[in-house]
């Protein structure tokens, strides 16, 4: 089939990452990926979470949220401290994957609050937001390692994320919006830089998917996340 944007199947949409995108935060990026925009964001606060008090260890939490104008139909605003179900479950996701390859004893008691708001939605906005997360995150440690509160970036590696999916009966990597929608297959993978999986969020939205199937998705996703593992890597060593 041929994409929207003209992309083979295997490839990812242009991918471009602006370090210290704001003033105020520990670390700050914009992510864009395609047309989706998000802004990723590391503050620090010098206490743990309250089951970890005592313990030594720090704790990284997330939160997500779209802006009322970033897709084609207004979203409103959350109100009362109610979050949707749907950025509840992502902000738990992107938690989940950066506290992965986080050392939370070297991290010590305090806790990184990451906020990914998407700015302009167009697919994979969940995906891009941990991958943009991840080196917000860092940069706010290295900022914590030169103020000489930890002696060394406590990560164990880096992670990123990608959307795979089949659509039209082809197996496709990093699907907008317009992909997404029509997806027969479709899935989110979590990786690591070692090859490791965090998660797959994997879903037969038309049918079911065959183990041949899920093999070339991962693979996919694979490739994709290791292209994106080494512009993080170029980012946060440059």
């Amino acid at each position: 089939m041929d994409r929207i944007d003209g992309r083979k199947h295997f490839e990812l949409r242009p991918v471009n990452i602006t370090n210290d995108y704001l003033v105020s935060p520990h670390g700050s990026v914009l992510i864009e990926m395609g047309r989706t925009k998000v802004i990723c964001t590391a503050c620090v606060e010098e206490t743990t979470a309250r089951h970890l008090t005592g313990t030594g260890c720090g704790w990284v939490t997330a939160e997500y949220s779209m802006l009322p104008g970033s897709t084609a139909t207004r979203k409103k605003r959350d109100r009362g401290g109610k979050t949707d179900g749907r950025s509840v479950e992502i902000q738990r996701l992107i938690g989940r994957s950066l506290r992965s390859v986080v050392d939370m004893k070297k991290l010590g008691e305090r806790t990184i609050w990451i906020d990914c708001d998407v700015i302009q939605a167009d697919g994979g906005t969940r995906t891009a937001s941990i991958t943009g997360a991840f080196v917000a995150m860092v940069e706010a440690m290295k900022k914590l390692k030169e103020d000489g509160k930890i002696d060394e970036i406590p990560v164990t590696g880096c992670v990123s994320a990608v959307s795979v999916g089949i659509v039209e009966e082809q197996p496709l990597l990093d699907l907008c919006y317009d992909e997404d929608s029509r997806a027969m297959v479709d899935m989110n993978v979590v990786m690591t830089d070692k090859g490791e999986y965090v998660e797959i969020q994997g879903t037969g939205e038309d049918r079911p998917f065959k183990p041949d199937e899920l093999g070339e998705l991962l693979a996919l996703a694979a490739s994709g996340c290791r292209t994106l593992h080494e512009i993080q890597k170029e980012i946060i060593n440059g």
